[in-house]
Protein backbone atom coordinates (compact mmCIF):
# COMPACT_ATOMS: atom_id res chain seq x y z
CA UNK A 1 0.00 0.00 0.00
CA UNK A 2 2.80 2.44 0.90
CA UNK A 3 4.66 1.73 -2.34
CA UNK A 4 1.59 2.79 -4.33
CA UNK A 5 1.38 6.02 -2.33
CA UNK A 6 5.12 6.64 -2.79
CA UNK A 7 4.80 6.01 -6.54
CA UNK A 8 1.87 8.43 -6.74
CA UNK A 9 3.82 11.11 -4.82
CA UNK A 10 6.84 10.58 -7.10
CA UNK A 11 4.65 10.95 -10.18
CA UNK A 12 3.08 14.14 -8.81
CA UNK A 13 6.40 15.79 -7.93
CA UNK A 14 8.09 14.78 -11.17
CA UNK A 15 5.25 16.30 -13.18
CA UNK A 16 6.05 19.86 -12.00
CA UNK A 17 7.56 21.93 -14.77
CA UNK A 18 7.63 25.42 -13.25
CA UNK A 19 7.72 27.03 -9.84
CA UNK A 20 5.81 30.27 -9.48
CA UNK A 21 6.47 32.39 -6.39
CA UNK A 22 3.44 33.87 -4.63
CA UNK A 23 3.17 37.09 -2.62
CA UNK A 24 6.17 39.40 -2.40
CA UNK A 25 8.62 36.69 -3.41
CA UNK A 26 11.01 35.88 -6.25
CA UNK A 27 12.58 32.63 -7.43
CA UNK A 28 16.38 32.83 -7.55
CA UNK A 29 18.92 30.44 -9.04
CA UNK A 30 22.00 30.91 -6.89
CA UNK A 31 25.39 31.23 -8.51
CA UNK A 32 27.84 28.33 -8.45
CA UNK A 33 29.94 28.06 -5.29
CA UNK A 34 33.41 29.39 -5.84
CA UNK A 35 36.19 26.79 -6.01
CA UNK A 36 39.00 29.33 -6.30
CA UNK A 37 39.71 32.69 -4.69
CA UNK A 38 40.29 35.83 -6.76
CA UNK A 39 43.97 35.51 -5.91
CA UNK A 40 44.07 32.05 -7.54
CA UNK A 41 44.11 29.87 -4.43
CA UNK A 42 42.31 26.58 -5.07
CA UNK A 43 39.79 25.77 -2.30
CA UNK A 44 39.22 22.21 -1.08
CA UNK A 45 35.87 20.63 -2.00
CA UNK A 46 34.89 20.10 1.64
CA UNK A 47 34.95 23.83 2.47
CA UNK A 48 31.64 25.53 1.87
CA UNK A 49 31.63 29.25 1.24
CA UNK A 50 28.09 30.60 1.22
CA UNK A 51 27.25 32.12 -2.13
CA UNK A 52 24.59 34.76 -1.80
CA UNK A 53 24.41 36.02 -5.36
CA UNK A 54 22.10 34.68 -8.00
CA UNK A 55 19.79 35.45 -10.88
CA UNK A 56 16.03 35.93 -10.62
CA UNK A 57 14.33 33.32 -12.78
CA UNK A 58 10.72 34.16 -11.86
CA UNK A 59 8.83 36.89 -10.02
CA UNK A 60 5.39 36.74 -8.48
CA UNK A 61 2.53 38.71 -10.04
CA UNK A 62 2.50 40.97 -6.97
CA UNK A 63 6.17 41.89 -7.47
CA UNK A 64 5.78 42.29 -11.23
CA UNK A 65 2.83 44.67 -10.85
CA UNK A 66 4.37 46.79 -8.09
CA UNK A 67 6.43 49.69 -9.49
CA UNK A 68 7.95 50.30 -6.03
CA UNK A 69 9.76 46.93 -6.13
CA UNK A 70 12.70 47.28 -8.57
CA UNK A 71 13.12 43.55 -9.22
CA UNK A 72 12.61 41.94 -12.62
CA UNK A 73 13.20 38.53 -14.14
CA UNK A 74 16.88 37.90 -15.06
CA UNK A 75 18.21 40.53 -12.60
CA UNK A 76 21.44 39.53 -10.85
CA UNK A 77 20.92 40.04 -7.11
CA UNK A 78 22.55 39.75 -3.71
CA UNK A 79 20.28 38.02 -1.19
CA UNK A 80 20.21 36.87 2.43
CA UNK A 81 20.34 33.05 2.34
CA UNK A 82 18.92 32.69 5.87
CA UNK A 83 15.47 33.68 4.66
CA UNK A 84 15.68 31.65 1.44
CA UNK A 85 13.50 28.56 1.04
CA UNK A 86 15.23 25.86 -1.03
CA UNK A 87 13.18 24.32 -3.82
CA UNK A 88 13.84 20.60 -4.24
CA UNK A 89 13.01 20.84 -7.93
CA UNK A 90 16.43 20.13 -9.37
CA UNK A 91 19.11 17.74 -8.22
CA UNK A 92 21.63 20.46 -7.38
CA UNK A 93 19.23 22.51 -5.17
CA UNK A 94 20.23 25.87 -6.57
CA UNK A 95 16.69 27.28 -6.71
CA UNK A 96 15.39 29.34 -3.80
CA UNK A 97 12.15 31.19 -3.09
CA UNK A 98 13.16 34.47 -1.47
CA UNK A 99 11.03 37.21 0.05
CA UNK A 100 11.60 40.63 -1.49
CA UNK A 101 12.83 41.94 1.88
CA UNK A 102 15.71 39.40 1.75
CA UNK A 103 16.97 40.72 -1.59
CA UNK A 104 19.47 43.34 -0.48
CA UNK A 105 20.97 44.56 -3.76
CA UNK A 106 20.52 44.43 -7.53
CA UNK A 107 23.54 44.52 -9.85
CA UNK A 108 23.00 47.09 -12.64
CA UNK A 109 25.25 48.07 -15.52
CA UNK A 110 26.29 51.71 -15.37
Amino acid sequence: MDSKRDKKNQDETSSFETVEPIGKRVLIRKDEDKKQTKGGIQLPDNIEIPTITGRIVAVSAEVENNPEIPLRQYDKVLFNPKGAIPVDFEGDNRLFVVEVENVVAVFRKA
